[in-house]
């Protein structure tokens, strides 16, 4: 694969709130951004559990196990970013660099002190793939007072906005997130609550399966109206952006304080899909009025049942997957942590202070050389 005549190619990496594997996207962006190939790397069975646990528990760990995560963690990115350069038949000469957002442990912007945590070494990742690694994206614009998060509008926004119209971009991850497109050139972007996290965590818990297939579980349930209203209740859902949130927050203890009289789990599960259309419906109405579609990526995107709830929710919106555009839904996120890299490297920042709150622009994350 000659580079002669060739864009730049960047490689970016990420395992979201879900821990469902690490997607690594192999990327150019000139003239456009353009996707060569992509692949989702899984964790090793009893680390997703231990993430998942420390995630959804009350995080009692210890700092050797810390180190030890961080250093397992970053190995499998490495992996995954090695698998995904042979499977895409280059060189890793051939890469300028691998943008990688490592595995949220703890975000907690409402804390005092503030802090988030990512881990993933990424100094193993320069090493492994021989490689400039860029990583530790968020604490720039933490440190400057901002939220850290969302980062992905930046990208949206390159992607996705088109004069004089606006636009939503849902990303249905473990937690939802909207960014605002707007006419004007100005974008708006923040966390609204849980979306696959929750879904996939009561599955588990009740089938013994991962992640709820098709919504096949949902579909055998009813909405519980009470339920969601106790849900929906959450301050969380009404406060204001900037803002952004996690597993620490919408995890399996927060849901069981709220459950009431033992409803039959299926009814929870379909209770937990009106749960992230309503909240997300909720959300356009207050920020994104104006907006005559809602373009949707994520793993979510691939749950009929929710998708059917958010086009319910959501009308007379249309309600497309990126896919229509030309962008694989499932490798939007890993697309625009490459895209962070490029812009690292090229000291541009990285940070949209409408979104994150902080008080200015940032370059965003540490450069790590393989040598």
């Amino acid at each position: 694969m000659a580079q002669k005549n060739r864009a730049a190619l960047y490689l970016g990496l990420i395992s979201g709130t879900s821990a469902d594997g690490i997607d690594a996207a192999l990327c150019s962006f000139e003239p456009s951004p353009h996707l060569h190939a992509a692949l989702t790397h899984p964790y090793p069975h009893q680390l997703r559990a231990r993430i998942l646990e420390l995630a959804q528990g009350d995080g009692a760990t210890t700092l050797d196990e810390i180190g030890a995560l961080d250093a397992w963690i970053g190995a499998c990115f490495a992996d995954a970013a090695q698998v995904l350069i042979e499977r895409a038949q280059v060189e890793a000469a051939e890469i300028f660099a691998v943008g990688s957002h490592g595995q949220t442990l703890r975000h907690r912007p409402y804390a005092t002190p503030r802090f988030t945590l990512q881990l993933g070494d990424p100094n193993l990742i320069a090493e492994r793939t021989r490689i400039v690694t860029v990583a530790d994206f968020r604490r720039a614009d933490f440190a400057a007072g901002g939220q850290g998060a969302p980062l992905l509008p930046v990208f949206h926004a390159a992607l996705f906005a088109r004069e004089n119209e606006t636009r939503g971009v849902l990303n249905l991850g473990g937690i939802s997130n909207l960014t605002v497109l707007r006419g004007d050139g100005s974008v708006l972007g923040f966390d609204i609550g849980p979306a696959n996290g929750l879904l996939d965590a009561w599955c588990a818990l009740h089938t013994g399966e991962a992640f709820d297939r098709d919504g096949a579980f949902a579909s055998r349930g009813q909405v519980d109206h009470a339920l969601l209203q106790r849900l929906l209740e959450d301050d969380f859902f009404r406060a204001a952006p900037p803002k952004s949130t996690g597993r620490e927050h919408f995890h399996l203890d927060w849901l069981r304080a709220r459950l009431g009289n033992k409803p039959l789990p299926e009814d929870v599960q379909a209770t937990l899909v009106e749960l992230t259309a309503r909240s997300v419906a909720d959300a356009v109405a207050a920020h994104a009025d104006a907006a005559h579609e809602i373009l949707v990526c994520g793993g979510g995107v691939h749950n009929p049942l929710l998708m059917h709830a958010l086009r319910s929710a959501l009308a007379p919106r249309c309600v497309r997957s990126t896919a229509e555009f030309g962008v694989d839904p499932d490798y939007v996120e890993a697309m625009a942590f490459a895209w962070l890299a490029r812009e690292r490297l090229a000291n541009r920042p990285g940070n949209l202070p409408s979104v994150t709150g902080a008080p200015g622009l940032r370059v965003l994350g540490g450069v790590y050389q393989p040598f």
